[in-house]
């Protein structure tokens, strides 16, 4: 279940982290994406995907995108509303001629409206909603936006940053001082979101102020909460900086499987490497993975 958030006119999520502003090195991007219906649910109502334009100069100009969208809404609604989100973000982006931040967030608007548009033009849709996050790496500095409790993570320097705050009952009440951290974790009310995409015609987005500085041996990780709420931060720092993008997907994956993989698990890990490193073959993008021992 969801509920409305009370629109205001703009809500910015700014990073937390410090960085070196030097010029940063060239690199490279590797990244994989993976969906798991999980161990419970019978359909996958995540969606996860990473764009990037054939075209040189869209790509110097927008950049690499990736998103993870977790819906919800019962029988196939969520399915397509995290479709239709992750359709549409990607469209909207890389066709608005906006600089990369307002087209970003403009993107996440126009999706959210057709969305809600497709929920009230048929009866099997009515009230699905989506969470969707979304990260743009270009020209060395990373920019991000997103709706509900899907997530991005920092991994730099061996430490892990949470660069989002859920859109969630239990952060409300984190942030006013009635829980902390920890008890939220495991609050029954975890998963209950306060703004979700295609619930209403209008959602709050919140995306960076500012474009983000990024370096080389940075890796972002985005992920729904069927990651999240069975791996601690701590166990993600560890797994994505010991591995390649895509065994870590697989090995995360596995783990919130064998602690009961009750949620849809979506994850989506992004490497900056340098320029010349060679390459690693990486395992194609998929919604469900066997995890191999």
């Amino acid at each position: 279940m969801f509920k409305r958030w009370k629109k205001s006119k703009k809500e910015t999520a700014a990073p937390t982290v410090s960085f070196d502003q030097t010029e940063p090195s060239t690199y490279k991007i590797i990244a994989s994406v993976f969906s798991d219906p999980g161990c419970v649910r019978e359909t996958n109502e995540d969606s996860g995907r990473h764009f990037e334009p054939d075209d040189a100069e869209l790509l110097a100009t927008k950049g690499s995108l990736f998103i993870v969208a977790d819906g919800m809404g019962g029988h196939s609604a969520g399915e397509v509303a995290s479709r239709m989100a992750v359709d549409f973000i990607s469209r909207f982006y890389y066709e608005n001629s906006d600089e990369p931040q307002e087209a970003l967030r403009n993107a996440f608007l126009d999706a959210n409206r057709e969305i809600h548009r497709a929920s009230l033009q048929n009866d099997s849709l009515n009230g699905m909603g989506t969470t969707c996050t979304a990260l743009v790496v270009m020209n060395h500095a990373a920019i991000a936006a997103h709706v509900g409790d899907s997530r991005l993570y920092l991994v730099r320097d061996s430490q892990i940053y949470l660069m989002t705050e859920d859109h969630s009952a239990v952060m409300e009440m984190v942030k006013r001082g009635w829980l902390s951290l920890e008890e939220a974790r495991h609050h029954p009310d975890k998963n209950v979101i306060l703004r979700a995409m295609g619930s209403h015609p209008e959602v709050e987005v919140s995306i960076w102020d500012a474009p983000f500085p990024v370096r080389v041996g940075d890796r972002f990780l985005l992920c729904s909460d069927g990651l999240y709420d069975l791996v601690e931060d701590e166990e993600i720092r560890h797994i994505v900086t010991a591995n390649d993008p895509s065994s870590a997907c697989a090995i995360l994956i596995g783990l919130a499987k064998e602690r009961g993989g009750h949620d849809n698990i979506t994850v989506a890990i992004v490497s900056l490497v340098p320029k010349d490193e060679p390459a690693v073959r990486q395992a194609p993008t998929t919604r469900i993975v066997e995890v191999q021992q």
